[in-house]
């Protein structure tokens, strides 16, 4: 999955070229992460590359891209406990320290996790877990992606 539309997220899945792409939402697109060194891992993406922060967002869009990122951590919790019986919860986070585009994370959370990373932000992590071909996105994480996407489908159409 190497590739020009790592260097454009938005714009590719917007043109229907990114591959991590899970669901087209109402302000944006569900993805699975990258990397899933903590299986799951997925990120909204808002749909408008120039968009920075979420109060660049007008009211109904930034109300619809929070709720989403809600819909989105419920579908990862649902598929990952059915996946893993050691699920535990999922972190949330808007950063925006590094990409210059509005995006919310969601990192399911194990009790396989080590004890000294477990009660801390996925983001200590050693840097190996972030570029270790173990960790890569790949086809055997084919029943996970569709698992999410299962569950985003089911919150959606009880909306």
């Amino acid at each position: 999955m190497i590739g020009d539309w790592r260097t454009d997220r938005i714009g590719a899945a917007l043109r229907g070229e990114n591959p991590t792409v899970l669901r087209r939402l109402e302000s944006g697109f569900a993805v699975i992460g990258d990397v899933q060194f903590l299986p799951g891992y997925s990120v909204l993406l808002v749909d408008e590359p120039d968009v920075q922060r979420l109060s660049d967002l007008p009211k109904k869009k930034r109300l619809a891209f929070l709720s989403e990122m809600d819909q989105l951590g419920e579908a990862v919790e649902r598929a990952c406990r059915g996946l893993d019986p050691d699920f535990r919860r999922v972190n949330l986070e808007i950063l925006g320290n590094t990409d210059p585009f509005l995006h919310a994370h969601v990192w399911p959370r194990y009790a396989w996790e080590s004890a000294e990373l477990a009660g801390k932000p996925v983001w200590l992590y050693p840097p190996d877990r972030w570029g270790d071909e173990r960790f890569r996105l790949g086809p055997r994480h084919d029943g996970l992606r569709d698992a999410i996407g299962r569950e985003l489908d089911r919150l959606r159409s009880v909306i």
